[in-house]
C-alpha cells in the first residue's frame, strides 16, 4: 500500500512539474498542440494537427532549413481549412518537384523578416491610418488592415483576404499568425 502511494505521489509531482513547466513557457494551443516558445518555427509546426498542409509545403520546398534559420521572423500561418479552399488539385501540383520555384515564392510570402507581434502590427495601422505594407521574404508587399479593435486582416497582391485567427504564437526565432486563407503573391 505504501508503495502504491509513494508511486501515486510521484507521479502527481511529475505531472504537476511538467504543467508547470508548460506554463512557464507560455506556450499557445495551436492544431491541438502546444507551441513551445523554446522551439523554433519548424519544430512547432511539425506538432500542429491543423499545418499538417503547410509542413508538407515547406518540405517539398526546401526551406525547413531557413525556417529554423536564427530569424527572427513572422510567419503568417495558412491552416489545412485554408489550403481545402483552393481549386481541387492545387496543392499536389504545387508540391511537384518541376514547380517548387513556385512554391517557394508562395511561401516566402508569408515570411517577414523581423518578429512583428500584435501590439507592432496595430502600431503600424495606427501610423497608416487603418492600413500598413509588410516586405515579404519573396520581396513583394503583404498589406495589413484593421478590420475593428484587435481584428487584423492580411491583404494580396491579388486582392485575396485573410482573417488572423491566432496571434503571437511565440518561437525561438520568431513568432507565427495563425491565418484562415491562403494568400498569394502577384
Amino acid at each position: 500500500m505504501k508503495t502504491l502511494l509513494r508511486t501515486a505521489i510521484c507521479a502527481s509531482l511529475l505531472l504537476s512539474t511538467a504543467s508547470m513547466a508548460a506554463m512557464s513557457q507560455n506556450t499557445t494551443m495551436v492544431g491541438g498542440a502546444e507551441m513551445y516558445p523554446s522551439k523554433n518555427i519548424v519544430e512547432n509546426a511539425l506538432n500542429s494537427k491543423d499545418h499538417t498542409t503547410l509542413v508538407a509545403a515547406v518540405k517539398a520546398a526546401g526551406l525547413v532549413d531557413t525556417l529554423q534559420g536564427k530569424g527572427p521572423f513572422t510567419v503568417f500561418a495558412p491552416t489545412n481549412a485554408a489550403f481545402a479552399k483552393l481549386p481541387a488539385g492545387t496543392v499536389d501540383n504545387l508540391v511537384k518537384p518541376e514547380n517548387k520555384a513556385t512554391l517557394t515564392s508562395i511561401l516566402t510570402y508569408y515570411v517577414v523578416a523581423g518578429k512583428y507581434e500584435m501590439k507592432d502590427l496595430e502600431k503600424l495601422l495606427k501610423k497608416g491610418n487603418g492600413t500598413a505594407e509588410l516586405k515579404t521574404v519573396n520581396g513583394q508587399p503583404l498589406w495589413i488592415l484593421n478590420n475593428g479593435p484587435h481584428n487584423i486582416q492580411l491583404k494580396d497582391g491579388k486582392g485575396n483576404i485573410a482573417n488572423i485567427s491566432t496571434y503571437d504564437v511565440q518561437q525561438k526565432n520568431g513568432v507565427i499568425d495563425v491565418i484562415d486563407t491562403v494568400l498569394m503573391p502577384k
